[in-house]
């Protein structure tokens, strides 16, 4: 019995898991009813980004509600040498940034249907606490049911 309350307690504590293919993470939404919240991120030189991470991406409000709510795809584009992601990963960071990104806005994050159309856009870190953010989130989900 305590092995089971542990396990179930560990299942809160751990953290979101962010996509790195956005194509899997359109077929998870699509067969999950899922919208897709992608983050383009500079993880260790953008501090914009950083904040957002931290203040919002990684807050327990956030997380409690994209778990039942959204796939997550992080687009990073480290610049320090032991940050490097693997070739494969860089590809594909980059053609989501050629779709959704040419303009190299860092943070840039946008809400978008199974289908890959942008439903909303924070340009830059949205300076707001999580759960406005989440309230900005479930207005658009609600919008468009």
């Amino acid at each position: 019995m305590k092995l089971l309350a542990f396990l179930f307690t560990l299942s809160f504590l751990s953290t979101l898991t962010w996509q790195g293919d956005f194509n899997t993470a359109v077929t998870e939404a699509a067969k999950e009813n899922k919208l897709v919240l992608i983050n383009f991120s500079g993880s260790d030189w953008c501090g914009p980004c950083i904040m957002l991470r931290k203040e919002i991406l990684e807050s327990s409000t956030f997380e409690t509600y994209a778990r039942d709510h959204l796939v997550l795809v992080r687009a990073d584009f480290p610049r320090q040498k032991k940050n490097q992601l693997d070739a494969a990963q860089v590809k594909r960071n980059e053609a989501l940034a050629d779709k959704y990104n040419p303009d190299g806005k860092f943070p840039l994050t946008l809400l978008v249907d199974k289908n890959g159309k942008v439903l909303k856009t924070w340009d830059g870190n949205p300076n707001e606490p999580a759960e406005r953010f989440v309230a900005e989130i479930e207005s658009v989900v609600n919008d468009n049911r």
